[in-house]
């Protein structure tokens, strides 16, 4: 297994379940810190849209909540999840998460810093900070929170890397 992709990780559900990232291989993934209290918020509809124009193809979008920025994220567990089936939640949703400083969680340590993933180098600043993982699962590209998941960019990219074969 590849030491530079995300598949080395088992992240955790809101379930308690946990769950290998190498069960994502050969997709394409768009990974997100959500937080309910957020100005940002509104973007898990617009997260819901983009994983409806993608339904038939290889793409997954995983949330995270963290309560990293601002004390955002005051709900826990299943509570998440209730809310956001208010805004259409079509994807998975993981257990509550530090994503920044020295108790992030192992997974967003190694989003985010270039050592560890050897191509990108960019600590979330705030929630709904994005990271695009290609099909091999490399971090390819990231976006700040104030790029809609909806946006041109971020569509473009999604289409590019889901044209993309796998090696």
């Amino acid at each position: 297994m590849d030491n530079n992709s995300i598949y080395r990780f088992t992240v955790e559900k809101l379930d308690g379940d946990h769950i290998n990232m190498a069960d994502y291989s050969n997709k394409v993934l768009l990974i997100v810190n959500i937080a309910s209290q957020c100005g940002f918020t509104p973007q898990l509809k617009e997260l819901a849209d983009l994983k409806k124009e993608f339904a038939d193809k290889d793409f997954e979008i995983l949330a995270f909540p963290s309560n990293d920025f601002g004390g955002q994220e005051p709900l826990e567990g299943n509570d998440i999840a209730a809310f956001c089936s208010n805004y259409g939640n079509n994807f998975p949703i993981f257990e509550k998460i530090r994503v920044r400083g020295p108790y992030a969680d192992p997974l967003f340590k190694f989003l985010a810093d270039k050592k560890e993933n050897g191509n990108l180098n960019s600590k979330p600043r705030w929630n709904f900070h994005k990271y695009l993982v290609d099909r091999n699962g490399n971090v390819v590209d990231f976006f700040y929170p104030f790029t809609k998941p909806t946006s041109s960019k971020i569509r473009k990219r999604i289409q590019r890397l889901l044209a993309a074969v796998a090696k």
